[in-house]
């Protein structure tokens, strides 16, 4: 693959995308749709659960990584940790021109926030670092900013909207007092962690949320989720099959 796009080289076209998703469930329906092969294993350190996926698409080389299952208990690697360690293994050896962290996350109504609206987040930060010193507790927000895409957020009319990130899929009174100072619209568990790598591996990212579950609602979060994931995706694949669409043939400066 060719080096990585960075600022000083805006104009070239993309030519290799990574996918960084947490969950089969959300990356199964592109892997099928784009007829995606699976690697061999040998990408990643042996014995890991991680899975990579790879193909061509319309001139683009497409990556999609997961975090795999967990080998004590069987679930999705879901989180911070798993995202950030496969993100930056990936990126080491691939060297992609663009990495899409795709997947479902929890909305605020009353940020406008709707079930299966489609987010490009243009900054994300954490809301579970508590460290009440002064300086770390910035650090601990850590809030970084994506790549400005405004062209594909006009085209494929999405919403956009500021991430937070954190640990845990409920909400404690002091995370939703740090969502709020984050001004966040969308919560998820990964996407600061993703944005974090690749702002020190300087990559660009695309951030891009689908709302399962309305946080600031009347329903269980859990229960909502689980109701909404499967439409969630559905709405995910969809996304990502006009985003690479209109990526294709593109610069970063053209997005």
């Amino acid at each position: 693959m060719s080096p990585p796009l960075d600022d000083a080289n805006p104009q070239r076209p993309i030519s290799s995308i990574l996918f960084v998703m947490a969950m089969q469930a959300e990356a199964l329906p592109l892997v099928e749709h784009l007829k995606l092969d699976q690697d061999d294993g040998s990408l990643f350190p042996a014995g890991l659960p991680w899975i990579r996926y790879h193909g061509r698409h319309e001139g683009l080389d497409v990556s999609v990584v997961v975090p795999g299952k967990c080998m004590v208990f069987g679930v999705d690697n879901v989180g911070t940790v798993p995202s950030a360690l496969i993100t930056y293994a990936a990126v080491q050896a691939l060297h992609p021109d663009l990495i899409i962290n795709m997947g479902t996350a929890g909305g605020f109504k009353g940020k406008g926030a709707k079930v299966a609206d489609a987010y490009i987040a243009t900054k994300a930060a954490n809301h579970d670092r508590r460290i009440p010193i002064p300086i770390f507790d910035e650090y601990g927000i850590g809030e970084n900013t994506t790549i400005s895409t405004p062209n594909l957020v006009q085209t494929l009319q999405l919403k956009e909207g500021k991430l937070s990130t954190g640990n845990s899929l409920d909400m404690t009174p002091q995370d939703e007092q740090i969502i709020k100072s984050n001004d966040a619209t969308i919560k998820d568990m990964e996407g600061a962690a993703v944005l974090y790598v690749a702002h020190l591996l300087s990559t660009p990212v695309i951030l891009l949320k689908v709302i399962t579950d309305i946080v600031d609602g009347d329903k269980p979060t859990a229960e909502e989720f689980l109701e909404n994931l499967s439409n969630a995706s559905l709405v995910l694949l969809q996304t990502s099959l006009q985003m690479l669409d209109f990526i294709k043939g593109k610069s970063l400066a053209e997005l």
